[in-house]
């Protein structure tokens, strides 16, 4: 039986807004007042260091940049990519960080998959592959097991602002999206189905959707 997953799909976002968000839901979901949730959102244009990231790696900084607790590098986000923070509370689903990272990784093959894209993973590091080229990068958090942060798939997203990083340590040109490997224009809304389905199925869950009102107006977010 699948268990109950809560969805919110935030649209086009602040990233300020949603990183202050999944603190929330962490501290909701520690609480046992929520469920799981999956965030899906399209951020305006921002650079993100992880707790690992070398400050060499940004070569330029006109974008806003956020020092942030997931683990990695640097990277971009911005329009035309689709990003995904799983709250979930990891000890409780029986997942290990290892199973936990491999089944994102799942999740976005068989979508890209869904769009005749042939993705794989990497020996060397964790995200998703179309050959040598990286077209989704995953990179999270966890707080008293409960995960937070996530991955960012390149759907239309404008490859030229990886140049001002080297995202994840690797130089700029090893970076691709669905458009760049299709040679035309994917439906964002398209590929967020295709993802919802493939998640419920890696990750054994039936995804509810909810608004950010409705999520936000439960008494363990107001107080």
């Amino acid at each position: 039986m699948s268990r109950p997953f809560l969805l919110l799909d935030l649209g086009f976002t602040d990233y300020q807004k949603a990183w202050s968000l999944q603190h929330r839901l962490v501290e909701a979901r520690a609480k046992g007042s929520i469920s799981d949730v999956l965030i899906l959102v399209e951020h305006p244009h921002v650079l993100t260091m992880g707790r690992k990231a070398n400050a060499e790696n940004v070569f330029s900084r006109p974008l806003p940049v956020y020092q942030i607790e997931r683990g990695g590098d640097v990277t971009y986000h911005g329009p035309g990519q689709l990003v995904g923070y799983p709250i979930i509370k990891l000890d409780e689903g029986r997942i290990d960080i290892h199973q936990y990272l491999r089944d994102l990784e799942e999740a976005l093959i068989m979508t890209l998959r869904d769009f005749e894209i042939n993705a794989e993973r990497s020996s060397m590091q964790t995200g998703v592959w179309v050959r040598d080229k990286k077209i989704a990068s995953i990179g999270i958090a966890v707080q008293r097991w409960i995960s937070f942060h996530g991955f960012a798939l390149n759907v239309n997203t404008d490859l030229s602002y990886f140049g001002l990083i080297r995202p994840c340590g690797l130089d700029s040109s090893i970076m691709t999206s669905m458009k760049e490997t299709l040679g035309c224009e994917v439906n964002l809304g398209e590929v967020k189905e295709a993802l919802k389905n493939c998640f419920e199925v890696v990750f054994k869950v039936s995804l509810s959707s909810r608004t950010e009102k409705e999520l936000t107006m439960l008494p363990s977010l107001t107080s």
